[in-house]
């Protein structure tokens, strides 16, 4: 089966394009997320391809008022991977590595929006992430991920909102490989589906530098997947830390991080502060942990919705709100000086974690 991905040199098999292993769980994904610096706009967007499902699904949500604004869409992909629309929402790839254009157009909703990301340094590839459930393997792919700054135009119920490369900035990752995706497992290994996952991740920006730092624990809390970087805006090699430990706090009676302090080592006085203040978005909006719009779920050949969340309604535990992206001003300590900024926490927080005493499946902290 030949399609338009055949003319370009990015074969990876003797196959063509259309096809990508043998693995139903396939997928190939772009996300993106925004924010004003004072934290009253927050938007996010997502488009994920799955190759063996044959499905495209994408999201685009806006936060702003206390209410964050849901578009989803799905339709059936036709093996054609390089049409990147789904509905109303079409991402275009304007400069790889540099800069991309998500245009929501069209919607049977209240939300438009034309913006482009740019991006403030080179891209970065995160460690690959494996993790098995008994003998079956649950995840493994590759991320790569981004900070930029915004430029164009939302609107939100009539009300246009300007974006600007100087007040608005945010985080990319395109990610691709294996995890759950589409339909459940009609037979899940004998000693069940994976109860336990703990996700930290802190994409934040600075006036020179943008940071990046996530982890990966298992239950007792070591992790098996790491790592923290430190990327120079405008392009240069970036420093990676892999013998990175931290200490968190949480607020009392849920699984939200209050305060989360990394220490970065390679022999040097390296620590990022994160104490989130601000909105927090939903990742619920983008399909995940969703019971309709979960990824990479057959809708027919198009299909479209739109609804809302008002954040101060959402209840921690609820499974539509434990995986959430926390808006956060942040400190950054390099050898003694200080630098501020903001970014986001993302976390997903779900079975236990001995070494910062979480305990059953959403047990809140003490």
């Amino acid at each position: 089966m030949l399609t338009k991905g055949d003319d370009y040199p990015l074969h990876q098999t003797p196959e063509p394009m259309a096809y990508s292993g043998s693995d139903r769980n396939f997928y190939d994904r772009y996300f993106f997320n925004g924010y004003s610096a004072d934290g009253s706009l927050f938007f996010a967007a997502a488009m994920g391809i799955y190759p063996h499902l044959d499905v495209i699904d994408a999201s685009f949500c806006v936060l702003v008022d206390g209410v964050q604004h849901n578009v989803r869409a799905s339709r059936r992909l036709g093996s054609e991977r390089l049409d990147l629309h789904a509905g109303p929402i079409r991402v275009e790839i304007v400069e790889p590595l540099k800069s991309l254009r998500i245009v929501v157009a069209d919607a049977d909703a209240p939300i438009a929006a034309d913006v482009i990301f740019t991006a403030r340094h080179d891209a970065i590839e995160e460690p690959r992430f494996i993790r098995r459930n008994g003998p079956r393997m649950f995840m493994d792919y590759t991320r790569m991920t981004q900070n930029g700054g915004w430029s164009g135009t939302i609107t939100v119920d009539g009300t246009e909102h300007t974006v600007s490369l100087d007040s608005h900035i945010g985080t990319r990752d395109r990610s691709w490989g294996i995890r759950p995706v589409g339909a459940g497992d009609s037979q899940p290994p004998p000693s069940g589906n994976l109860p336990q996952f703990y996700w930290l991740w802190t994409p934040l920006n600075f006036p020179d530098h943008a940071t990046f730092f996530h982890s990966n624990d298992d239950g007792v809390g070591v992790p098996w997947n790491r790592r923290a970087v430190i990327a120079p805006t405008g392009g240069g090699e970036a420093e990676e830390f892999d013998d990175v430990v931290y200490d968190i706090r949480y607020r009392s009676g849920t699984r939200r991080v209050e305060r989360l302090q990394a220490f970065l080592c390679n022999d040097r006085d390296i620590e990022i502060i994160v104490e989130p203040q601000g909105p927090v978005f939903h990742m619920s909006g983008l399909g995940y942990m969703h019971p309709q719009w979960g990824h990479g779920m057959d809708h027919g050949d198009e299909e479209a919705a739109y609804d809302t969340i008002v954040t101060a309604d959402a209840e921690w535990a609820n499974p539509l709100h434990i995986h959430i992206q926390a808006f956060t001003p942040a400190v950054l300590r390099i050898d003694g000086k200080e630098h501020r900024g903001h970014g986001v926490l993302e976390q997903l927080l779900m079975g236990p974690h001995g070494a910062s005493g979480l305990t059953g499946l959403l047990d809140p902290a003490r």
